[in-house]
């Protein structure tokens, strides 16, 4: 316990620091090293780190494609980036293919792009989005991990009915709804803190208005995908045999660890405020 508390002292601020500070290139940074120690702690978690070349290839990938959605020209060429980096890889394979299987360049090409791409979601809110970016982040990843908060609390309270035994024995169902409405209570309290924040910085006068009851309605598909996505780690730890994806944080985990529930939430967030953004502006 001691060591998860100490782990989180020094985590959290840092978070909070990278947040608080709203710089885009800072954000970027961030994602780009998260992106390359969740793809190294997966490549080990499945002893497929045992290919140097495919592996330093994945992970440099997963490293600079964060950029490559940031960087303009970059970003107008990210297809034939993409085509050019499952080239090299088949080619490595075809050159060492009595090392490299199929199967270990197809997962290690998978991951390399779906992992960097879904935390990298949480960048591209801070680009589209640069004035209510703070709060749209903040919001997305409360609603992942206080679900997760309220679903152990409310689980270890009263969970009778397991969820998915044979994945996480833990989980139940009475916890998955408390995490969902734990996730709702905290939409609301996060939307009417942000209007009210914005009235005391203003002397009293609202600038704009928060769809509370879109993004509650938000909040609950988010915490559903936060458990998808928890589930899906849940799995591979287990057909790899280990606890954890690494032990970066201690007494926490890997990176991977830590956001193996906004792999999935993430992205969908960032499309819904694409599709409908819940912030308007007052006349």
């Amino acid at each position: 316990m001691a060591t998860r508390i100490i782990s989180a002292a020094v985590a959290i601020p840092v978070g909070i620091l990278i947040i608080a500070l709203n710089n885009e290139l800072l954000y970027y940074i961030a994602m780009s090293l998260f992106s390359a120690a969740a793809v190294y702690e997966l490549l080990v978690a499945t002893k497929y780190l045992k290919n140097r070349t495919i592996s330093a290839l994945s992970i440099i990938f997963a490293m600079v494609t964060p950029f490559c959605f940031w960087v303009d020209v970059l970003k107008q060429n990210i297809r034939m980036i993409y085509l050019v980096f499952l080239i090299i890889l088949l080619t490595v394979m075809l050159f060492k293919h009595e090392k490299a299987r199929f199967e270990q360049v197809a997962l290690t090409g998978a991951v390399s792009i779906a992992i960097p791409l879904a935390l990298s979601s949480i960048a591209f809110i801070r680009t589209v989005f640069p004035d209510h970016a703070i709060f749209l982040i903040v919001y997305t990843m409360i609603s992942v991990w206080i679900s997760d908060a309220g679903a152990y609390f409310i689980g270890t309270l009263c969970g009778k009915h397991k969820m998915c035994p044979k994945i996480s024995p833990k989980k139940t169902w009475e916890g998955f709804v408390g995490g969902i409405v734990t996730s709702a209570v905290f939409a609301v309290i996060l939307c009417f803190g942000y209007e009210f924040i914005d009235g005391m910085i203003n002397g009293g006068v609202h600038t704009f208005r928060v769809n509370w009851l879109y993004l509650v309605g938000l909040a609950v598909v988010i915490s559903v995908l936060g458990v998808v996505g928890d589930l899906t780690a849940s799995l591979v730890k287990r057909e790899c045999s280990v606890k954890d994806f690494g032990n970066l944080l201690p007494g926490h985990g890997g990176i991977l660890d830590r956001f193996d529930s906004v792999l999935v939430a993430a992205p969908f967030a960032y499309l819904m405020y694409q599709m409908y953004f819940p912030i308007t502006p007052i006349a």
